[in-house]
């Protein structure tokens, strides 16, 4: 592990977006250690909903009490802390982030006045724009955007461009990219165009308008050896740029932050799989009024978001045979959609049917307002601080005699360690796809123990059984 802090930037796709002016406005109160009167009494910054910022993991035990010994979970490894991220982007619109702030409708006034010179000097750099791939009711926020409407060889470079000259302009050593912009509709596979690096990268010469403006993003990025984790539900990640992330060494995670409503389907389906109970049927249904959701209203963007959100229960089901029979899968139906009076508190309604004993059936339902922004800025921030702390440990093979096999190695390209925070985890090809919430946790929790010498949590405590 390379405990050396570097100086790190977060660049943000999407930076005047709801989430990217909450997180940047977030960070800023932070640093500025922020009060502000509400309606229910004072409010102080902090960064709850964090795991990194906001957890606790677990040491080990204290000899003579045998009481837990817990750690703020930033503690274990030298992490970059978020105060101390400087903070760019890009954006189709060219609001600065003040009058972006204001159009998202998040955070309290008596907030967003104490941040509002800060945030106004903040503008975003101009972002790719293909019609094609998000609703065409975003166009009128299009005001900002580079020329041309399909994937080209500018765009990636001056995406490069952009990259190097934020890192040199702040004196960074490391810059971490970010899509938290509109949801894309997928790309079509084809075999040719976008199945292995160097199709794909003679697609994106040739114009190709099956490549997405994320995919151009994730492009530039692995040449520029900077990680990139998709934030949104789409295929951005195809065979080829896969591949192309795995020729460069080069990071890169996904997809979708996992916030609310599919946070607790894949802690309670886990439950309830695991306590020996037939889920037979998900019905979830959500209503949403800020943009996400009007860019959602169009069927081919809210393809790409069903998609992520039905897959959420895939690998418990399929580690059950006792109760379900091969290709027996639960009904499970998602339905979206926008209502602008709600604004940022998306509305999540979920009702879970199982069979229970000698054919017997319990319901469960669910109501779950999510701040949506609110949510799924602290997952930013994780995902950040972690992609970059991922870049800084190597691993080697050792043998039982304890002589080295091999040179130290970076983790695979593709941080799977990052499933925590996302809906449907990127994986390395071939490898099983775990949404499980509590396995994402120990994995994430026993990887960042192993790094400082502890052995994998275990809570069989079989010295308080056995005496």
């Amino acid at each position: 592990v390379d405990r050396k802090i570097p100086k790190v930037g977060m660049m943000l796709v999407g930076l005047g977006g709801n989430n990217g002016t909450t997180v940047t406005a977030g960070i800023l109160a932070n640093r500025r250690q922020l009060a502000w009167d509400t309606k229910e009494g004072p409010r102080e910054s902090n960064y709850y909903g964090s795991v990194v910022m906001g957890s606790t993991l677990k040491l080990g035990h204290d000899a003579k009490t045998h009481q837990e010994i817990n750690i703020p979970f930033h503690n274990i490894l030298p992490m970059v802390h978020p105060n101390d991220l400087v903070i760019g982007g890009w954006d189709i619109s060219k609001m600065n982030l003040a009058q972006a702030m204001d159009r998202a409708q998040v955070l309290e006034p008596t907030l967003k006045a104490q941040v509002k010179k800060e945030m106004a000097e903040m503008v975003p750099l101009p972002s790719i724009y293909y019609p094609d791939f998000i609703a065409a009711n975003q166009e009128d926020r299009a005001d900002n955007v580079l020329e041309g409407s399909k994937a080209c060889w500018a765009h990636v470079e001056k995406i490069r461009q952009d990259i190097r000259d934020f890192k040199a302009k702040n004196g960074l050593d490391k810059v971490i990219i970010m899509w938290t912009a509109n949801t894309e509709r997928y790309a079509d596979l084809i075999e040719g165009v976008n199945d292995t690096a160097d199709n794909l990268l003679k697609a994106i010469e040739q114009g190709h308008e099956e490549v997405s403006p994320s995919t151009v993003f994730a492009v530039a990025c692995i040449l520029e050896k900077a990680p990139f984790i998709n934030g949104s539900p789409q295929n951005t990640f195809v065979p080829g740029a896969i591949e192309l992330a795995e020729k460069h060494n080069a990071f890169i995670g996904g997809d979708d932050f996992k916030s609310g409503q599919t946070k607790m389907k894949s802690a309670l389906v886990d439950f309830l799989i695991n306590a020996g109970i037939k889920l037979t049927s998900i019905a979830s249904y959500n209503h949403l009024g800020n943009n996400d959701g009007k860019n959602l209203s169009s069927q081919k963007q809210f393809r790409s978001k069903e998609i992520s959100k039905s897959n959420v229960v895939d690998d418990m089901v399929e580690a059950n045979h006792v109760l379900y029979k091969k290709g027996e899968h639960p009904d499970h139906c998602v339905v979206i959609k926008y209502m602008p009076a709600v604004a940022d508190n998306k509305r999540a309604l979920d009702e879970y049917y199982a069979e229970i004993f000698m054919g017997g059936h319990q319901t469960i339902s669910l109501f779950n307002i999510c701040e949506d922004s609110l949510l799924a800025s602290p997952l930013i921030i994780d995902l950040v601080i972690i992609a970059e702390m991922m870049s800084r440990i190597q691993w080697k093979a050792v043998s039982s005699d304890g002589t080295a096999t091999t040179e130290y190695k970076s983790f695979h390209s593709v941080l799977s360690v990052l499933s925590y925070m996302l809906k449907a985890p990127l994986t390395p090809p071939g490898t099983p796809v775990v949404n499980a919430l509590a396995k994402q946790r120990a994995a994430l929790t026993n990887i960042f123990r192993a790094c400082v010498g502890l052995e994998p949590e275990s809570d069989m405590t079989l010295e308080h059984k056995l005496f």
